[in-house]
């Protein structure tokens, strides 16, 4: 590799984030194309259904294209899905070479897509920056080779680990600042979801307020009883809302489905509705990032099942007491080595707060 090609992917990486609040379920991938060492096209995929980075940067070059190297963030796909394969684009154009970030973890494509270029004698490189690359989707990454979504989870604490008073009071703990960046986070979600005891504390509308966001994220609830009020606020907003619940009389539903609201039936566990069976079928439906925005009972839920790859906890200077509400719901330990490790993957200043990035560490991590 030259430091041009990395100069270029670089590029290319910085058009593919400008479609982190549009292309769900898609892949963010942007796509520059270069010829005798100028730029001669660009492009990004913006919205599902809609071209793809590769189409976009061959239209912007039209017949510059030819002999051109192509940098992209995702292996081209080879297959037909909403739109056309980007390969027989490049092949078409006559691209002479193509550098990708990364492989595409979709079966459908995974080395083929890059295959049929190498077959057709295009030079193909693959694995420029793939770091980069891989951060921008772990949601599709994750749905394409574990079949579940990429869960992150959010909460905001006072100083001394409080999330809200005794009385369940919480609003607002953390600063504009904050509030706002929780905002771009929900707008880069496939899904929000929350828990029944949240919704009945805070009513929360869980919508994106964004002006640059042309898109709402399914709204989830888990509410196994079914304490889900028809007049609940975000019943009252625009996109769709699916509450899993275990309740099965049609008698109950029926006031929530007049409020405009999808019902399934979920299977139980001992603690609660089965959080596996959840995330799975929002992998089915193609949800690939799902922000959990929760009290500690679902946080501590999701925690003991495994289902959490990242959290991000918003920390405001200031304290509660030993009266207010903690983080998480838990089982009490009674040996340190049964301490759940967490790896502190970010801090950053968020306004007059601190936002901390983290993920959890498997038992093999810890040892």
């Amino acid at each position: 590799m030259f430091l041009d090609d990395y100069r270029h992917m670089a590029r290319a990486l910085t058009l593919a984030r400008r479609g982190l609040y549009g292309t769900d379920p898609n892949p963010r991938v942007g796509c520059v194309l270069v010829r005798d060492g100028g730029v001669v096209g660009e492009g990004w995929h913006e919205q599902a259904g809609e071209a793809h980075a590769e189409v976009i940067a061959l239209e912007a070059a039209g017949d510059r294209a030819r002999g051109a190297t192509a940098y992209v963030t995702l292996e081209p796909c080879c297959h037909h899905g909403r739109t056309p394969p980007c390969t027989d684009a490049l092949l078409h154009a006559g691209v002479n070479r193509v550098v990708a970030a990364m492989a595409d973890p979709n079966p459908q494509v995974a080395g083929k897509g890059l295959q049929q270029l190498r077959d057709a004698g295009v030079a193909v490189d693959c694995g420029l920056l793939e770091a980069e690359a891989r951060a921008l989707n772990p949601g599709f990454i994750q749905r394409m080779t574990q079949h579940r979504p990429f869960v992150r989870l959010k909460l905001a604490m006072s100083l001394d680990g409080r999330t809200a008073l005794a009385s369940g009071e919480s609003q607002w703990l953390t600063g504009a600042a904050a509030r706002q960046d929780v905002q771009r986070l929900r707008a880069r979600a496939s899904t929000i979801l929350t828990g029944i005891g949240t919704l009945l504390a805070d009513d929360p509308s869980l919508n994106v307020r964004l002006p640059e966001a042309h898109r709402q994220p399914l709204r989830v609830i888990l509410d196994s009883a079914l304490r889900t009020p028809p007049t609940a606020k975000t019943l009252r907003l625009p996109g769709a809302v699916l509450i899993f619940t275990a309740v099965t009389d049609n008698t109950l539903q029926a006031p929530l489905r007049q409020a405009g609201a999808e019902l399934l039936i979920t299977p139980r566990t001992e603690g609660g509705l089965d959080l596996h069976f959840v995330m799975t079928e929002l992998a089915r439906r193609e949800c690939n990032e799902i922000q959990v925005e929760c009290g500690p009972t679902l946080a501590g839920a999701l925690l003991q099942a495994g289902l959490v790859d990242e959290l991000l906890i918003y920390m405001a200077p200031i304290l509660l007491g030993e009266q207010a509400r903690g983080l998480f719901q838990l089982p009490i330990l009674t040996q340190m080595h049964e301490r759940r490790a967490l790896e502190v993957m970010e801090t950053r200043a968020v306004g007059t707060d601190w936002r901390i990035r983290l993920r959890p560490m498997r038992s093999q991590e810890q040892e």
